[in-house]
This record gives structure tokens, sequence and C-alpha cells, in this order.
């Protein structure tokens, strides 16, 4: 099983504890994880792109000259698809782009991604994270502290406002609760930083 240091938000090493290796020491599966981000982010598609056909657009209600004897080609409408201000061939219409993977390739592509921060040596485990008040300067300090550069995704145990909109103020910097855990933000943030709770709840769902 995976030793990992715990911290607490001073920075100082409190503890160690033993990561469940079924959820962050699994070798990693890329395929998947690539899967489930394209699932992930065709979900996230609005699909409201929408062109007009020829029987939308206005005008072209009649023949715009007659067939024969004019010496020009044969038209049967000004809004025909080659026309100027004609409507669109083939083009896009509303449509969902959603559709569903398995939900233990959702559940591998987590794993993976976990292991791979155990592995990049990215995930920070700190004892706790709280804060009294909503404000920017003590979650930056204590990022401060733990040595935190760059992008850094904060994973709390359950959803806690002080903490999620102090950090909404750092650029590079999201707190999310565990149970909004998603294939995007694990690998769009560098560092992860869980609590000893939050590994809890991850190895209860994961493991």
């Amino acid at each position: 099983m995976p030793k990992i240091d715990v911290y607490d938000m001073t920075g100082k090493k409190v503890n160690t504890i033993e990561l469940n290796e079924e959820v962050f020491g699994i070798k990693p599966n890329e395929a998947v994880v690539h899967s489930v981000l394209t699932n992930y982010l065709a979900n996230q598609r609005q699909g409201t792109q929408s062109t007009k056909t020829r029987a939308e657009v206005s005008g072209g209600g009649r023949k715009p000259w007659r067939q024969k004897g004019t010496g020009r080609a044969r038209q049967g409408s000004i809004r025909a698809p080659h026309w100027f201000k004609g409507g669109i061939a083939l083009g896009p219409k509303p449509r969902s782009y959603k559709y569903k993977v398995n939900k233990k390739e959702k559940q591998l592509a987590i794993k993976s991604i976990l292991s791979s921060k155990v592995l990049d040596n990215q995930l920070l485990v700190v004892d706790k994270m709280d804060l009294k008040e909503i404000k920017t300067k003590p979650m930056a300090n204590a990022l401060k502290n733990l040595k935190v550069e760059g992008k850094a995704l904060i994973l709390l145990p359950e959803a806690n406002q002080n903490v999620m909109l102090s950090a909404r103020n750092i650029e590079g910097v999201k707190a999310l609760a565990v149970n909004t855990i998603n294939v995007f933000d694990l690998l769009k943030y560098t560092k992860l930083i869980i609590t000893v709770d939050t590994a809890k709840k991850l190895e209860e769902v994961y493991a």
C-alpha cells in the first residue's frame, strides 16, 4: 500500500497514512481515461447550433427565369444552397451529444488518475481543510505553507462554502466536494490536495 505524509495547513508534517492500493496504487489505464474524458466533454456540449435549410430561408418562391432560351443555367429557386443567401445543405441542427459509458469504466478512470497522481508525487494529503470565514488570504497562505504552486484541485469530504469560495479567487485553484469529482478537473489541475476524510470517502466508493 502506498504510504504518504499528512500535513496541516501550516505546512507541518503531522502523520503518515497508508492509502488503499485498489484506489491509489493501480496501473493507470490511459485508454479508459481518454474514453471517459471524451464522454465528459461530449456531455458538456449544448448542441444548440443551428442553420437554415432552403425550406427555411426567405424568398425563392418562384423560378428566377424560364427554363430555356436565356443562355443561363437552369435554376429552380434563388434559395438553393449554391446561391448567395441560400439555404445550407446538411448543416448542423440542435441535437444532444450525450451518450453513456459504463459505470465501471468511470470508476477505473478515476482510480487511474488518482494512482498517477501518487506516482507523479502530485498528491498532497492534509489532516483537514477548514476556514473560519470566507477570505482569500488565509487560503492563499495555507497553499503557500504547503508549497503548492501552479494549478491545484482541492477535494473536500463534503461541500464547505468557506473553503470553496475562498479558493475561487485564487488563479489556478479550485475546491470541490468529493461527490462531484470528475475526470476533467482531475486532469486539468496538476496538484491534487485531499484531506484524510476525503481519502477515506474515496476508498469507500472506489475500493
